[in-house]
């Protein structure tokens, strides 16, 4: 079984097993790692809970999702949020972490201050456990809301985070406030700055660069670490940093060094944007089983495959 089960090389370790070496099938199977993630369900499938499970799993590594809250939202809007109590989540991650051990904490959006309050206090008893922690664009809610969440998150959770994953608009607007209008703050500016709160690394996305492609960066206070450009999907998705930053924590937690793990997660987010499908009337979502289809499933079926349930075509066609 190898680390990251979403490339092509790899196949499940069940295939043509002899029933004596179940056992040692199974020992494998004790050690893979694991990744306590903190994060909301989203009733799209877009991001959250359900997709770091999906992309964890994708990746080689087991998931500990530990459920915040729960988006009210659609592929076209962010309605609203509905908080989990502090308590309960808590409650959650502690009960799991006592039983099983944890090799990387992923933290997504967790809805509130008090939320980030109870996971810093958590992550404290833990504290060498790298965290990767996400932060995404938060302009559905109230000024407010946006405020009092950012703040908890700096005071409280970025002096343990290792690394700090986000878009460069968002990092730009939180962490460089007096240059919003820069398009062109450096990745190392945004590293520094993050680490004046205590954060070792920011990989950032969506860098602007001449023609069609966006940069994505690795970056220290001292230097860029590893820099990547893909060429802009002509389509605007739903959960590209979750997907990225689970990713990012279970290659972390398989023992990946730091650069080729974000190379590889980097490399997987690109390919599952382009296989990504539009299944409402918003936003594309990715499809982060991309590495499951077979070679030949554009190919003609057989004479004798069973017919298809006559399932209506969706209206809106997919493009990548």
């Amino acid at each position: 079984w190898c680390a990251t089960a979403w490339t092509k090389e790899c196949s499940s370790p069940w295939q043509s097993v002899p029933s004596d070496s179940a056992a040692d099938v199974l020992a494998e199977y004790d050690r893979l790692p694991n990744v306590l993630s903190f994060n909301a369900g989203d009733p799209t499938g877009a991001g959250g809970s359900a997709s770091d499970a999906t992309v964890i799993a994708s990746v080689g590594a087991h998931a500990l999702p530990v459920v915040t809250g729960v988006y009210v939202r659609d592929t076209r809007d962010t309605i609203g949020h509905v908080a989990v109590d502090e308590a309960a989540i808590a409650e959650q991650a502690a009960a799991v972490a006592e039983d099983i051990p944890l090799h990387v904490i992923k933290v997504g959006f967790v809805g509130s201050a008090e939320a980030v309050s109870a996971i810093a206090a958590f992550a404290s008893d833990y504290a060498t456990v790298p965290v990767i922690a996400y932060m995404p664009d938060l302009s559905w809610w109230t000024e407010q809301e946006i405020d009092h969440y950012l703040d908890a998150f700096r005071e409280l959770l970025l002096p343990q985070t290792t690394v700090l994953v986000g878009n460069n608009a968002t990092l730009r607007h939180w962490l460089l406030p007096e240059s919003t209008t820069d398009r062109r703050a450096r990745a190392t500016d945004l590293a520094r700055a993050a680490a004046e709160q205590g954060v070792s690394f920011v990989l950032v996305t969506g860098l602007p660069l001449v023609g069609d492609r966006l940069g994505n960066v690795l970056a220290s206070p001292q230097a860029e670490l590893l820099s990547q450009d893909f060429e802009r999907i002509d389509a605007g998705f739903l959960g590209a940093g979750d997907i990225l930053s689970a990713a990012l924590a279970a290659l972390v937690a398989t023992g990946s060094e730091l650069t080729d793990a974000t190379a590889e997660a980097l490399h997987y987010l690109d390919q599952a944007l382009d296989h990504g499908f539009r299944p409402g009337m918003g936003r594309a979502v990715a499809d982060r089983l991309f590495w499951a289809e077979s070679d030949d499933d554009d190919g003609d079926a057989p004479d004798d495959t069973p017919a298809t349930l006559p399932f209506p075509d969706p209206f809106n066609e997919t493009k990548h």
